[in-house]
């Protein structure tokens, strides 16, 4: 019995979200916009980290020239950095979208090449194509990945348009 009870309790330890630990609490949810009939909320979908992000206007008619802000620590090396984003509306897939931001030979943005430990914060204009949000509620996949496929950020975001 005494075998039993010091595995279990090793087991508690060790697999914390099996026993009813932190495994099961999520990251909280954030705003990244709410004005005029237009609500953005993302939440980490990454159990090991939360990150911020936001965007200076928000708008229905989204421009072709956007600001943003982003800040993660990493956990992994970047040398190549790609984003998957899909979305989706009453349960269909409308729009998957993969993008390379980072890429050894063309770098896009300053923090490709950061080390595993640095911090990466970025502030400044995002280029998409310029668009009315049609009114519904929409979700999105968004996760950025290494070319290890190794998870920088995930978020699961709802938009919310009326």
């Amino acid at each position: 019995m005494k075998g039993f009870t010091a595995a279990l309790f090793l087991g508690t330890l060790i697999f914390p979200s099996c026993s009813g630990g932190s495994g099961g609490r999520a990251w909280p949810t954030h705003t990244v916009c709410s004005d005029s009939g237009l609500e953005v909320l993302y939440q980490s979908c990454d159990p090991l980290q939360d990150f911020g992000f936001s965007i200076e206007k928000c708008s229905k008619q989204l421009k072709s020239n956007i600001n943003i802000r982003f800040g993660i620590i990493l956990r992994e090396d970047i040398k190549e950095l790609f984003l998957d984003l899909a979305l989706m509306s009453q349960g269909s897939s409308v729009l998957n979208f993969s993008y390379p931001i980072c890429e050894v030979a063309l770098p896009k943005f300053s923090f490709c090449g950061r080390r595993k430990g640095e911090q990466i914060y970025y502030a400044g204009p995002v280029n998409n194509p310029e668009f009315t949000i049609p009114q519904g509620k929409y979700q999105v996949l968004l996760e950025l990945y290494t070319e290890k496929r190794s998870t920088v950020a995930c978020a699961n975001a709802t938009i919310m348009c009326s």
